[in-house]
């Protein structure tokens, strides 16, 4: 990646940040009311995430309450304190461990036996996919398992650089703009790029735009310094 290009993309996370910073609790307003959102809490539920859970990009703690259904604890990290609080308060469980990290530059302490995320895997760039599932795969114990939910719902006035671009816009209500990341995955193909980079992942459609992956690190792919 060019200096430049890699400016452009900093600027642009930069943006992303600040956006979910200042949505902060009005976050909860933001849900999709499209079909199919019933069905990714019914496959996470059948998913059963026990042991200890780590989960990414937690937000406001849409997902932790259901996370500690089966987890016998839960790391929750997230880049934005707004939202650390907000999931504090929703949660108030003291299973739960929250931590405030860029999802891009922090290191995990520990392994897991899961690891979650909930509508992030869309807002990580393309460029970044492979060092974003390092991190997952860093995060997990060697029998590990993972489970995603996302959309690749795009609105038209979203699209300032065209449906073929990730980069999106989204206004607040008070007018304030920001350009995010959103790549509108879709399920074969997704599944496809993970089996690439070793993982054995089931990505399935909802009825709606929705999406969920779930599996595990494919047992012939070794993590970086393993013989």
């Amino acid at each position: 990646m060019a200096p430049a290009e890699g400016e452009e993309l900093n600027r642009l996370l930069d943006e992303q940040a600040a956006y979910y910073r200042a949505l902060g609790a009005d976050y909860l307003d933001q849900g999709l009311d499209l079909p199919g959102g019933d069905e990714l809490a019914e496959a996470l539920e059948a998913f059963r995430p026990t042991g200890s859970v780590l989960e990414l990009a937690c937000g406001p703690g849409v997902w932790t309450g259901q996370l500690l259904r089966h987890a016998t604890d839960v790391t929750a990290v997230d880049g934005s304190p707004e939202m650390l609080a907000t999931a504090a308060a929703r949660v108030a469980d003291e299973r739960v461990r929250f931590i405030q990290a860029d999802l891009f530059d922090w290191v995990p302490d520990r392994r897991y036996d899961a690891v979650f995320f909930g509508f992030w895997l869309s807002h990580v760039p393309p460029g970044r996919f492979e060092s974003f599932w390092s991190l997952v795969a860093d995060s997990l114990k060697d029998d590990g398992r993972v489970f995603f939910a996302d959309d690749a719902y795009r609105t038209p006035d979203e699209l300032i650089e065209g449906p073929s671009s990730s980069t999106i816009r989204r206004r607040l209500e008070d007018g304030r703009s920001y350009r995010l990341v959103k790549v509108p995955y879709q399920s074969v193909p997704l599944e496809e790029q993970l089996r690439k980079i070793g993982w054995n992942i089931k990505v399935s459609a909802t009825s709606g735009p929705f999406y969920w992956g779930a599996g595990t690190r494919s047992q012939s792919i070794s993590r970086p310094g393993e013989s």
